[in-house]
């Protein structure tokens, strides 16, 4: 997604999106949870390729999506209910996800 979008909003369990050209995306609280771009969600790797730190944890059906910042013009950081917040949403991550 190239635009940035004009409305953003928690709706019920989920995230709503609307950008400029009328295009919408939802996704569920439990998708952006689970597909955290942060280091916490996804390990990182060490100087010899091994990744570390990854979480074993892949369902999160209990957990609520609490609240968005935006992130300069590119992305959004989400606040669930289960204390994740270390995770920035890039707007083609999020557009990647509403298509999953």
């Amino acid at each position: 997604m190239n635009q940035v979008p004009e409305h953003v909003e928690i709706v019920g369990d989920f995230l709503a999106l609307r950008r400029p050209d009328g295009h919408e995306m939802i996704v569920s609280a439990k998708t952006l949870r689970a597909n955290s771009p942060s280091a916490e969600q996804t390990g990182e790797s060490d100087l010899f390729g091994n990744v570390i730190g990854r979480s074993s944890r892949s369902e999160f059906n209990e957990v609520e999506l609490v609240k968005f910042e935006q992130v300069g013009n590119y992305a959004l950081r989400l606040h669930f209910s289960d204390g994740h917040s270390s995770g920035i949403y890039s707007w083609e991550h999020l557009e990647f996800l509403a298509r999953s």
